[in-house]
Formats: structure tokens, C-alpha cells, sequence
């Protein structure tokens, strides 16, 4: 079984080309967030109706039939003393994401899930539903024919199921009722906070932000967070905004390799390299040589010499003919192209590459799933 191999980047294994540094260049947007600019989450109780006998049963579920009796009540339905047998209606959790600057008409997204012990919420309606906050504040009220991606049909003696019946959405299910009343320009201030902090790129952050705007607002905290100050700004806070979040921005990526032991899967980021090692590992034998080159000038030029870098890498397999030989200046991906060439499975794959990171042969962090 081969190993499937992920590179993060790409990798240069031509012999002339030197080995860079990792830069991703993407747009400021989309490695920081705003503080402040979040979304607020909603959750709320309901009632779904019109199951096909699939609802909740009120010997296990006792509240749900308190629930429909207090509902109908303030409908103006004396059931008092009836007998309610809620097998077509469940009761619910409803939940929705309010964005940082929803207006009060908008519409939002709601996931409803059973908390009984219904069948199904398939052809079922959710009944008005207020939504709070953390602050126990109403933001929404959701209402709408709940869609179910799963499918359960039983019949007498069989069965079958495919994915989540007792959960599901309503699109657009949910209308705001109360904004959250932030006021993002009247800020004198924005913080930019790095979803993967690391020093170079907030520097590079801080660096790419005064350039462009010809002002030095951006100061740079620490590797997670990026300060602006807009008190010498003119405009309004999001129009400045809108410029920086995209600018173009060179990521530092780290040398870093992630092993998924379950699925075989090895991604590697572009710099992650290895010194002189040799290891054998059951029947594979694994070698890696570096012999310094000196280059010397012309005669009589005005040059210097220079020691040029010259590693080999040789992967044997003992008792047969499989040799994997790869060039020079050897990478990480090389070796795994050879140990693939033999046929090494996911489980030696990773045992070598656990025992050279631990002789500190293998420059990278490594992360195991």
C-alpha cells in the first residue's frame, strides 16, 4: 500500500535551485480577525408539529406534552384534563449564529435538534421560537418547515437508515428582532488578532499596513496581535478597513509535518529538511551523506572560494534490488519519495520519521494524529 503524500506547499527538488524560506502570500483578511467583529450565538426551546407519528412519546418524554398544553393554553385552548398524545409534535433546541452587524428584518440561518425521543423531524414545522443571547436577551424568533438531509423507512421486518433524521435546518428561519448595537466607527482603535501567531508575520503585518496607508498606525504587541490607531486618521474606521484587510501579505509558514497515523496521510511544509543520518528500520536501510564541495575562482580573478553544500541520500532494501537514489541537497519529500518507491507502509513511514525527529535529525515540528 502506497503512502498517500500531501504536500502544504511545493517542494523544488532540482539540484540548482537553493532551498527558501516558506512564504504564503495571501490578503491580511484572511489571516487576522477584527476584535470585536464576531458572531453572537442564539439558542432557544420549541415545539415541532405535524410529525408523521414520529414525535416524542410522553412516557419518555414527559415535557414535551407540558410544553404543547402551555402552548395551546396561551392560544386560548382549554386542554386541561385531556389526555395529549404528542406522537406528531417533538421538542427542540434551536440554534443560530447572529453576525456582528445584523440589522432588525434580516434573516438568519437555524439548526433544529431533537432533545426527546423522536423517530424523525422529516415534514415537521418548528413552532414560533424566541431566541436568546448569553445575556438572556431575545436577538431572533425562528419559525419554518424544518429540512432533514437523513432518510429512516422502516417497514415489518426490515429496516433502513441513512445519516441524522432528528436534526435539521431551516434556511432563513430565523427574523432578528434586536440588533446587537455595536457601533464599529465610532472606534478610535482596531485590534488585529493573528489566528496563527508568529512573530515574522506581525511584524510583516505591521510593516505591509504603514507602508500602504504612508502612516505609521500599525504597532506591533506581540506575534499574536496587531494594534491600529486611528486617531490621526481621517474617514471612517471600516472605509480604512476595507483598504488594509486586503492587502497582500506573506505568511511565515513553519517547517512542520503532520502524520495521520489512521489514514496514512503525511503533509509536509516546504522547509522542513534533515541533517546526515543513517537508519535501518526491519529490512529498509536508510542513508543520508554530505560531502562539502570547494568551488574555486578563475586564476587571477578577483573571486573567492566558496563551500557548496553536496548531500546523497541512499534507501536500500535488504535481500533485494529496490534501491531508491535521490539527488542532492536532500529534503524530507525525498525521502519519502524513496520509502515510497519501496513500498513502506503508512505505520514504518511513521516510525522512521518519529525516530530521526527524536536524533534530532529532522529540523521541523511534528505533530501525530
Amino acid at each position: 500500500m502506497r503512502l498517500l503524500l500531501l504536500l502544504a506547499a511545493t517542494v523544488l527538488l532540482q539540484v540548482s535551485a537553493p532551498v527558501g524560506t516558506a512564504d504564503a502570500q495571501t490578503r491580511i483578511r484572511d489571516i487576522v480577525d477584527v476584535e470585536g467583529v464576531r458572531q453572537n450565538d442564539l439558542i432557544g426551546y420549541g415545539i415541532v408539529v405535524g410529525l408523521n407519528g414520529t414525535g416524542d412519546t410522553a412516557r419518555n418524554s414527559p415535557f414535551t406534552e407540558d410544553s404543547l398544553t402551555y402552548m395551546l393554553e396561551r392560544l386560548g385552548v382549554n386542554v386541561q384534563g385531556e389526555d395529549i398524545k404528542p406522537d406528531n409534535v417533538a421538542a427542540v433546541l434551536v440554534t443560530a449564529a447572529l453576525p456582528a452587524f445584523a440589522r432588525n428584518g434580516s434573516t438568519v440561518d437555524v439548526s433544529v435538534s431533537s432533545i426527546g425521543d423522536a423517530k424523525s423531524l422529516e415534514g415537521g414545522t418548528l413552532i414560533l421560537t424566541p431566541l436568546k443571547g448569553a445575556d438572556g436577551e431575545v436577538y431572533a424568533v425562528a419559525q419554518g418547515s424544518i429540512v432533514v438531509s437523513g432518510l429512516d423507512v422502516q417497514a415489518e421486518g426490515a429496516r433502513q437508515r441513512q445519516g441524522v433524521t432528528t436534526a435539521g435546518a431551516i434556511p432563513n428561519g430565523a427574523r432578528v428582532e434586536r440588533e446587537t448595537g455595536f457601533e464599529f466607527n465610532q472606534r478610535d482603535s482596531i485590534v488585529l488578532a493573528l489566528r496563527d501567531p508568529d512573530f515574522t508575520t506581525a511584524a510583516r503585518v505591521e510593516e505591509t499596513i504603514n507602508t500602504a496607508i504612508g502612516t505609521p498606525i500599525a504597532y506591533m504587541r506581540d506575534p499574536g496581535t496587531v494594534d491600529l490607531d486611528l486617531r490621526s486618521m481621517s474617514g471612517s474606521p471600516s472605509r480604512l478597513l476595507a483598504n488594509i484587510e486586503n492587502l497582500p501579505i506573506k505568511v511565515a509558514v513553519p517547517a512542520r509535518i503532520v502524520i495521520d497515523e489512521q489514514s496514512g496521510t503525511i503533509v509536509l511544509g516546504e522547509d522542513v529538511t534533515i541533517s546526515k543520518v543513517a537508519i535501518a528500520q526491519g529490512n529498509i536501510s536508510i542513508k543520508v551523506t554530505e560531502t562539502p564541495v570547494v568551488s574555486q575562482p578563475n586564476p587571477f580573478s578577483k573571486g573567492e572560494s566558496i563551500v557548496l553544500p553536496r548531500s546523497e541520500i541512499d534507501i536500500q532494501q535488504t535481500g533485494t534490488d529496490s534501491i531508491a537514489l535521490l539527488n542532492p541537497n536532500v529534503t524530507l519529500s525525498q525521502l519519502i519519495d524513496g520509502l515510497n518507491t519501496l513500498g513502506v507502509s503508512p505505520g514504518e513511514m511513521a516510525d522512521i520519521i518519529r525516530t530521526m525527529k527524536a536524533a534530532g535529525a529532522i529540523h521541523a515540528d511534528l505533530i501525530i494524529r
